[in-house]
């Protein structure tokens, strides 16, 4: 049976470890692994642009003796004057995977009617190739999930969503404070009552890790009374305080220092958002690998 990747609960835990394993062997050991989807393809649909997607991606299949394709959508008939089901139907029979990086979740169900693997690479409602990387960050720097993440800005987001289930399938204590409501569909989907604070200071206290994302995603309305409310949950060293004293920052990129960060956070010893983004191409080559392999099905 074809699996695809919607959101990281797609995946059960057992199946997330089996991934975190591989990507570790795969950063360790990569020449190992150079011809583990040799001559396969990997389409990417683009209606959201990315570098880090992108790259990571293209660089990954090139790593592992496959290929991979970028398609961008924004001037293509694919949901206008043709249906992601047909766009399904049709690369199903070109390619072995698919990725998407769209604005809606009903444009990734469309997509996931496909004979082949479909992986969402980012749209309203989750991330999960974010997630993996995340988690493979994590444990290198924590050895282990066994953490406490506060998360702090904009709580009506992808990334946000994704971290609460995340912190539900791995174990692990999710705290968050920001302005935006959580959908009602990740409390329950995860069966769990979120740790939601009216302060930032309240929920990273004694984390482990410190996560923030871009208040200015693409298609978010950028008026100075969004950023008015969200400068409250900024983190800044003295915000860092307030977490344990070996916390690490993370942010999933890109950032912007000023608004969701301070220069001197993101610059300072306690960040390993470059490690993180280094990440996405280590989980992402093992999440294709394994379920190109059938490890996952």
């Amino acid at each position: 049976m074809v699996r695809h990747v919607k959101k990281i609960t797609s995946l059960t835990q057992s199946e997330v470890r089996h991934v975190l394993s591989l990507a570790a062997r795969m950063k360790a050991e990569p020449a190992r692994f150079e011809n583990a989807l040799w001559r396969k393809s990997l389409l990417m649909l683009f209606e959201k642009p990315s570098l880090r997607t992108r790259v990571s991606l293209e660089v990954g299949m090139t790593q592992l003796g496959g290929h991979a394709i970028a398609y961008m959508t924004g001037d293509s008939p694919i949901g206008q004057k043709e249906s992601y089901e047909d766009t399904a139907a049709v690369v199903s029979r070109m390619a072995d995977a698919v990725t998407a990086r769209v604005k809606s979740r009903s444009q990734i169900d469309g997509l996931c009617s496909a004979t082949v693997p479909v992986i969402n690479a980012l749209d309203d409602f989750a991330h999960p190739m974010q997630m993996l990387a995340d988690l493979l960050t994590i444990e290198e720097k924590k050895k282990g999930l066994t953490v406490k993440l506060g998360f702090v800005g904009d709580l009506a987001n992808n990334v946000t969503y994704d971290l609460i289930r995340s912190g539900w399938l791995m174990g692990f204590e999710v705290r968050v404070a920001g302005t935006g409501e959580i959908e009602q569909a990740v409390y329950d989907e995860c069966s769990t009552t979120v740790n939601r604070f009216e302060t930032a200071e309240e929920a990273v206290k004694d984390c482990d890790v410190v996560y923030a994302d871009s208040w200015l995603s693409y298609g978010v309305d950028s008026s100075e009374d969004r950023l008015r409310q969200l400068m409250p949950f900024q983190v800044t060293s003295t915000l860092m305080q307030h977490a344990k004293p070996d916390a690490v920052f993370m942010n999933c990129l890109p950032a912007m220092r000023g608004q969701e960060q301070t220069a001197d956070v993101i610059d300072g010893p306690q960040s390993i958002v470059f490690d993180q983004a280094e990440n996405r191409l280590h989980a992402q080559k093992a999440l294709l690998v394994a379920l190109l392999s059938g490890d996952i099905c």
